[in-house]
């Protein structure tokens, strides 16, 4: 069988990617040296993560613990697997933008620097094969919070005579605005993915995810929106709303039904695409609404305090229209929506917590 390539496979996207492409039967390559302890703490790691795959799938899943900076080591993989790799699925990345803040060099050289390193040696080794990253909303900025918005009583929501009312399709510039430091570094990997595509012809593609979230996700108090809630809710953690009275919305998208439009493309891929992918109208909240959610279905009170001080450049309101998407792959379908998702997020995290870090999954 084909292979397939994983960075940040210990990861969300990454593990969902393993356990889609092994039980089709590819021979699946991780790459993963757990940053996501070094960015977050111990908390975030996925050391838990990685051994599950190792142990569930054996020869079918091979493990490499690297860093997608090192060069040499990445372009050595490469060669071995060389035309045997039919499809190169990038998640590793530094994924905070608070965190970005406080360390630039690694965030950029991380997301852009590793990006490139990637690139290159699929063009050097595997110029026929697939390249799926995960890119991010962040890449338009504070644009979103530009548009005419309203508040209701427990969100905000944009005009419904707007053009984006069923949500932000690729149109919107990624020009002028406040991106964080973070955004900035996915900007620079994003069109470094068209690029590649529409310069060397190769079959490339950037997913401009909403949040992304699933059972596999080691939440934290820095990146991981939902699971990290659902988390503080279960245990009875602090947690703290940033601004905006804790309407802010977002869209949510199961690891999934991400991973499963990866497959989508990949059966039918383009050159240098883009696409806007989230839980789009099918599936988002606000926060309010979401602790409300986690509330009900552990029947336990979030301990949270309000701060008015927003998180610079967020997003007050975004949800995905994933028109584009839906028009190029007609059969591709959600099976998850936000209840659905927050009830094996619960799951997951009461398996973890008496566990003492091991998954459900």
């Amino acid at each position: 069988m084909p292979t397939v390539i994983v960075t940040g496979s210990a990861g969300l996207i990454g593990s969902e990617s393993v356990h889609f492409f092994a039980q089709l039967g590819f021979n699946v390559v991780g790459i993963d040296n757990d940053m996501r302890s070094f960015f977050f703490g111990q908390n975030a790691s996925t050391l838990w993560n990685r051994n599950l795959l190792k142990d569930k799938y054996g020869e079918r899943y091979k493990h490499y613990d690297l860093d997608i900076r090192d060069r040499e080591s990445i372009e050595n993989i490469f060669k071995e697997y060389s035309s045997d790799i039919a499809l190169i699925i990038h998640t590793a990345a530094q994924p905070s933008h608070d965190w970005a803040a406080n360390d630039p060099h690694t965030d950029f050289t991380v997301n852009a620097n590793g990006t490139l390193v990637l690139l290159e040696a699929t063009r050097q080794y595997s110029p026929n094969s697939v390249f799926v990253f995960t890119s991010t909303n962040k890449v338009y900025g504070d644009t979103p919070n530009y548009l005419p918005l309203q508040e209701l009583e427990t969100r905000w929501e944009i005009d419904p005579s707007h053009k984006y009312s069923i949500g932000i399709d690729e149109s919107m510039t990624i020009d002028n605005s406040k991106h964080s430091l973070f955004g900035a570094s996915k900007v620079a990997a994003d069109i470094l993915v068209q690029e590649y595509g529409k310069y060397f012809d190769m079959k490339t593609v950037s997913f401009r995810g909403g949040c992304l979230t699933g059972p596999a996700h080691s939440g934290a108090k820095l990146h991981g929106f939902l699971a990290y809630l659902m988390k503080c809710t279960i245990s009875s953690e602090p947690y703290t709303i940033f601004g905006y009275e804790g309407k802010q919305v977002r869209d949510n998208i199961h690891s999934y039904d991400l991973v499963n439009s990866f497959y989508h493309f990949y059966q039918n891929p383009r050159c240098g695409e883009v696409y806007n992918i989230g839980g789009s109208r099918h599936s988002n909240c606000s926060m309010l609404e979401a602790i409300s959610i986690c509330e009900d279905i552990s029947g336990k009170k979030l301990q949270y305090t309000y701060t008015d001080n927003n998180r610079s450049g967020d997003h007050i309101w975004y949800i995905s229209d994933v028109t584009k998407f839906q028009s190029h792959f007609p059969e591709w379908q959600y099976k998850y929506d936000l209840r659905g998702i927050l009830e094996e997020l619960y799951a997951a995290q009461v398996v973890r917590v008496s566990t003492g870090g091991a998954s459900a999954s």
